[in-house]
C-alpha cells in the first residue's frame, strides 16, 4: 500500500493504494472554504498513474466538519470517474454528504451554465460581435415586418385587441409621461439658449438665440429627446412587460387559445407611442423654446414678446412637420424594439431585467441612426 498526502492548514487529502488496485482517498480534518481546498486534479494524477487504479473509495473515519466545499471537491472527483468509466463506492462519506451527491447527479447540468474563458483573439472576438449585431438588425427588421402585417389587419378591421389595453397604453405613454417630458425639455432650451448666448453675445446678435433654439427644438432635439426620453421610460417597460408574461407563459397561452400575441399585445403598444410620441414632440418644443425665453429674458434682458416674433419668424411649418414625422418614426422604432425584446426575453427573473436593458439600448441606438439618415435625406431635399 502506497500513500501520498496533500495537507492544508485546517484539512487533509491522503492518498492510498490497496492490495486489489483500488485508490483510497482518504478525507481529514475540517473542510471549509475559507479555509482553501485541495483541488480535485489532485485525484486526476492519482487516477492517471501507473498502474492505473480499477476503482475509487473513500476514507472519512477521520473527517470532521464540512461545508459546500467539499461537495464541490467530490463532484469534481464524481466527474472524473466518469470520464474514465471507473467505479466509485461513496458509502464511506456521511449519509448527508451522499445524499447531496446523488441530488446534483441527478439534476443534469445546464449547457452553458458555467463560465468559459475566452481564448478567442480581438479580430475573432469583433467579427462575432459584428454578426451579432447584423442578427440582431435582421430580427429587428423581421419583427417589423410581421408588426406591419398586423397593422395591415387592423386597417381592414380583422385585428383582434382589446380597446381598453390601447387606452391604458395611450394613458401611459402620453399623459403619464408629461412630467419627464417637461422637465427635461424644458432643461435642453435653457441650456441650448445659454451655450448660443455666450458666443451670439460676442458679435451682438443675442436676439438669434430665439432661431437657434427654435430651430433646434422643432427639427431635431424635441423629437430625438422626447424619444430618448420614452426609450427609457416606454420602451423598457414594454420589454418588462412582456417578458414577464413570457416567463409566466402568458403568451404561450394566448398562443393556444388561437389568439396571435403580436396583435394582441404588440399591437396596441405600438399604435398607441405611434400616436403619443408626435404629441410629446410638439409640446416638447413648445417647453423648449420656453427655456430659452426665460434665458433670454433673465440673461439678454430681451422681452418676451420680441423673442416670440423672432421665433415666429425663423421657424417654419417644415421645420415643425418635419420634427413631428421624425417623431412617429421614432416611436415605432422604440415600441419595437421595446416589444422585440420582451419577446426575446429567457425564462428567468434575471432575463426580464436584461431584456428591459437591451430594449433602452437598442432603442436609443435605432433612434440615433434614423436620426442620422433623416439629417441626410432632408439635406438631400432641401428641407
Amino acid at each position: 500500500m502506497q500513500a501520498h498526502r496533500q495537507t492544508q492548514p485546517n484539512n487533509e487529502l491522503t492518498f492510498k493504494r490497496a492490495a486489489n488496485s483500488t485508490l483510497v482517498v482518504r478525507l481529514a480534518g475540517d473542510w471549509h472554504l475559507r479555509h482553501g481546498l485541495p483541488s480535485s486534479d489532485l485525484v486526476a494524477k492519482q487516477l492517471d498513474t501507473d498502474p492505473r487504479p480499477a476503482k475509487l473509495t473513500f476514507d472519512a473515519a477521520d473527517l470532521r466538519d464540512w461545508d459546500s466545499g467539499l461537495l464541490t471537491f467530490l463532484i469534481g472527483v464524481s466527474e472524473l470517474c466518469h470520464k474514465r468509466k471507473l467505479p466509485a463506492d461513496w458509502s464511506p462519506l456521511p449519509e448527508g454528504v451522499r445524499s447531496l451527491i446523488q441530488l446534483a447527479e441527478a439534476v443534469p447540468e445546464k449547457t452553458g451554465a458555467r463560465a468559459e474563458v475566452s481564448h478567442t483573439s480581438f479580430i475573432e472576438e469583433l467579427g462575432h460581435e459584428a454578426i451579432s449585431y447584423a442578427k440582431g438588425l435582421d430580427d429587428f427588421l423581421r419583427f417589423v415586418g410581421e408588426v406591419a402585417i398586423s397593422f395591415a389587419r387592423l386597417a381592414v378591421g380583422k385585428a383582434r385587441f382589446r380597446r381598453v389595453d390601447l387606452m391604458i397604453v395611450i394613458q401611459d405613454c402620453g399623459a403619464s409621461a408629461f412630467g419627464i417630458v417637461t422637465l427635461v425639455t424644458f432643461l435642453v432650451g435653457i441650456i441650448l439658449a445659454f451655450e448660443g448666448a455666450v458666443q451670439l453675445q460676442q458679435f451682438g446678435a443675442s436676439i438669434f438665440v430665439a432661431d437657434l433654439v427654435g430651430i433646434s427644438m422643432t427639427r431635431d432635439m424635441g423629437a430625438m429627446m422626447t424619444a430618448i426620453i420614452m426609450a427609457g421610460r416606454t420602451g423598457a417597460a414594454f420589454a418588462a412587460q412582456l417578458g414577464s408574461m413570457k416567463v409566466t407563459q402568458e403568451i404561450d397561452a394566448l398562443t393556444t387559445m388561437g389568439v396571435s400575441p403580436l396583435e394582441f399585445l404588440v399591437l396596441p403598444r405600438v399604435l398607441a407611442l405611434f400616436l403619443m410620441i408626435p404629441l410629446l414632440c410638439i409640446y416638447a418644443d413648445c417647453l423648449g423654446v420656453a427655456g430659452g425665453a426665460f434665458v433670454s429674458a433673465t440673461m439678454l434682458h430681451i422681452p418676451l414678446g420680441m423673442y416670440l416674433r423672432e421665433t415666429k419668424a425663423a421657424v417654419t411649418l417644415t421645420d415643425i412637420f418635419g420634427g413631428v414625422f421624425k417623431a412617429a418614426v421614432y416611436g415605432i422604432i422604440i415600441a419595437v424594439a421595446g416589444c422585440l425584446r420582451g419577446f426575446q426575453c429567457g425564462n428567468s427573473s434575471s432575463a426580464v431585467g436584461d431584456a428591459a436593458t437591451e430594449a433602452v439600448v437598442t432603442g436609443i441606438v435605432y433612434v440615433i441612426v434614423a436620426c442620422g439618415i433623416f439629417a441626410f435625406i432632408f439635406n438631400v431635399l432641401g428641407i
